[in-house]
């Protein structure tokens, strides 16, 4: 390697909550620069999920992190070109992988949802995906599936 590997910066904790993950999820969910509306966006799905939410001793913070790590993938499948033949290989995620793609989801499948607005979008996939249902824990579903499909091509790890 010519060049040495980026160093990781650290994040602020967010304002309400002082948690890293969460400007984490923000900075993911934030468009052209504008993370005060990202902000906005997020605290007002946090609230939403407060007034919707069935369990009464969890916080709607720990409700949305139980969706995060309801949509976290275990193993995906990358392709390996052998003697000519593209192969799908399961291969296990690292952590920090595993949860920048749960939130990918997240965001992605809260966008392509109905409701009004983007706040009420997150607030409804993040209850769905704590309760093990909605778009982006089928995706997980269907990850895992591939890989297990995929099982008799593990011997090709690299």
């Amino acid at each position: 390697m010519r060049k040495k590997a980026a160093k990781k910066r650290p994040l602020l904790p967010d304002p309400r909550f002082n948690d890293q993950l969460v400007t984490r999820f923000v900075n993911m969910m934030m468009w052209d620069g504008k993370k005060s509306v990202a902000f906005k966006v997020f605290y007002d799905a946090i609230d939403i999920v407060e007034s919707k939410k069935s369990d009464e001793e969890k916080t709607a913070l720990d409700t949305w992190k139980d969706a995060l790590s309801n949509v976290m993938p275990h193993v995906e499948v990358r392709s390996r070109r052998v003697g000519g033949a593209t192969f799908q290989i399961p291969m296990q995620i690292r952590p920090d992988r595993k949860v920048s793609t749960a939130m990918k989801w997240l965001i992605s499948y809260s966008r392509k949802r109905n409701e009004k607005s983007m706040a009420q979008r997150l607030a409804s996939e993040i209850l769905a995906a704590a309760k093990e249902e909605g778009a982006a824990v089928k995706k997980r579903v269907d990850t895992h599936k591939m890989a297990e499909a995929n099982k008799a091509f593990s011997h090709f790890r690299f």
